[in-house]
């Protein structure tokens, strides 16, 4: 199958074999992933019936990006990108395996729901620096923006058709089926990641000498339109993504409702996600670091409006919108960031980048447990929408002026301007 660059420019990174094969086993997993997440959370609850567990077993599995995802992004720059990613799915394959045997066998606790989470947190980790980097060598700088979006509509396809078979087979069988599932879906990435050609991925010359996160660390602090970005996407998502957590206590507490319904809330909110990323390869070009700011100031305003949504069926009817505003903003950060690096910093920097889009969760997240169960879910929600809204509007008003791109991005010339 081929794709033409003109009259198919919204689909143009499947022109590539190694795409190509790799997309569909990307989509099984991420339905996989979103299949054990349910789970998990529902797990959680059956164990503990407790809103802090909930963000405290969530702590643990983000946690490990605190210590790994810098040295991951490094990992991304040094070692071969396909070998290190068939290790960290065969890690976290293992994981899912161990805990639906757990369950299955009706030995499962409280602590081994963590100390699981804790460990598919540190693959993750490492996963997803070198995961992000790896796309612009199977298609190329050019695609790369496009390949970024497509990959966007894989995972909220994954959203979209994983929380709600979740609900249905944990109502069905109990949750050790969806951690099974989940395990073979990893398999299935390893076996296609043994058959990428290598010699087909645009691999581009590294740069002589080690490979620190250091000199990452000083690339991004140099460059004003990277760290703006980053600083948003650590306040969007460390206060903004949490709808695990907003559906999980708004179905319980709120509107009494069950494990289906709760399934049913991941994929409404996938709706929108996937139809923003079906919708983002054509405005590529406005993709910028005001895009980003811009995108999540809407975001939070929906987040805002859903805290005050008196029904469970308004509730339901903002949650495709906040998914659809949420994705716009991840997707225009995430193509901006890697699209603007230097591909001789660029796994570091996307390190750096998945450490701030996760690293605020290990901490805040217990916390805004704490505080639905003092003051409500719908205040924590409020909360959350505020904080969205204020802080872009501060970091903007900051860096307004220094956002332009440098005309020579290369690590060498931006740290010796720095």
């Amino acid at each position: 199958m081929r794709f033409s660059v003109k009259s198919d420019g919204n689909w143009r990174a499947f022109r590539h074999r190694n795409y190509r094969i790799l997309y569909p086993a990307n989509a099984a997993s991420n339905i996989g992933g979103w299949v054990q997440r349910i789970a998990q959370d529902w797990l959680v609850l059956e164990l503990t019936h407790s809103g802090f567990y909930l963000g405290l077993v969530t702590a643990l599995q983000f946690a490990p990006v605190w210590f790994v995802s810098l040295p991951g992004g490094a990992l991304a720059d040094r070692f071969d990108k396909r070998k290190v990613l068939m290790i960290t799915n065969f890690i976290a394959g293992l994981t899912s395996l161990s805990l639906g045997l757990l369950v299955i066998t009706d030995t499962v606790q409280i602590w081994h729901v963590m100390a699981i989470a804790f460990v598919l947190g540190l693959a993750d980790a490492i996963d997803k620096p070198v995961r992000q980097s790896f796309v612009s060598e199977m298609v190329g700088i050019p695609d790369m923006p496009n390949a970024v979006s497509l990959n966007s509509a894989n995972f909220n396809f994954g959203r979209l058709v994983g929380p709600a078979l979740s609900g249905v087979m944990i109502a069905a069988f109990g949750t050790g089926p969806a951690f099974l599932i989940n395990a073979s879906t990893y398999l299935l990435v390893i076996i296609v990641m043994a058959n990428i050609r290598e010699s087909e991925l645009f691999r581009e010359p590294r740069t002589p000498g080690p490979t620190t996160i250091r000199e990452g660390l000083r690339y991004v602090m140099a460059r004003a339109d990277l760290f703006v970005v980053m600083s948003v996407v650590f306040f969007v998502t460390t206060f903004g993504l949490n709808f695990q957590l907003f559906n999980a206590l708004m179905a319980t507490k709120v509107f009494n409702k069950g494990v289906t319904t709760f399934g049913l809330m991941g994929t409404i909110i996938a709706i929108g996600s996937f139809s923003a990323a079906l919708f983002s390869p054509r405005i590529e070009k406005y993709r910028s670091t005001k895009f980003v700011i811009f995108s999540s100031f809407t975001f939070g305003f929906c987040i805002l409006i859903i805290a005050f949504m008196p029904t469970f069926l308004s509730y339901m009817i903002m949650l495709p919108i906040a998914g659809a505003a949420a994705l716009t903003t991840m997707i225009a950060a995430n193509s901006t960031v890697q699209t603007n690096s230097d591909s001789a910093v660029r796994g570091r920097v996307m390190g750096i980048y998945q450490f701030v889009f996760l690293g605020g969760a290990p901490l805040v997240t217990p916390l805004l447990g704490l505080f639905s169960e003092a003051f409500g879910i719908r205040r924590t929600i409020v909360l959350c929408g505020v904080i969205t809204i204020l802080a872009p509007t501060l970091i903007w008003f900051k860096f307004k002026d220094r956002l332009e791109v440098p005309a020579d991005i290369s690590i060498a010339a931006v740290l010796k301007t720095a």
